[in-house]
């Protein structure tokens, strides 16, 4: 299991548009093969903070979402008007996991 996991930076006036923006992105997210969790919200202490977190069943899940991702929109599509000034996005490799306290 792969875990991907960190924060965008915003501008605190755009935050809920930059999320907002992204609603559909995060529900087709949802449907691929091997997604596990897929997640962007607001920071509850920090304004200019979107959290990120992703899980992913392998590697090889995540390859293929981020080819969709990186590609160029598709022609005519909807640019979202918000864009994250910076980020830090780690990835996280999990050789085994359990419920917490047992």
């Amino acid at each position: 299991m792969l875990i991907i996991s960190g924060h965008l930076e915003v501008e605190p006036s755009e935050r809920d548009e930059f999320i907002a923006e992204r609603i559909d992105l995060i529900k087709s997210t949802r449907t691929e093969d091997g997604c596990i969790d897929y997640v962007l919200s607001a920071d509850p202490v920090d304004p200019t903070r979107v959290l990120i977190f992703e899980r992913w069943e392998s590697q090889e899940h995540l390859s293929e979402h981020l080819k969709g991702v990186m590609a160029p929109p598709p022609e005519g599509a909807p640019t979202p008007r918000t864009q994250a000034r910076s980020h830090e996005v780690i990835r996280h490799e999990v050789s085994s996991s359990g419920p917490l306290g047992g």
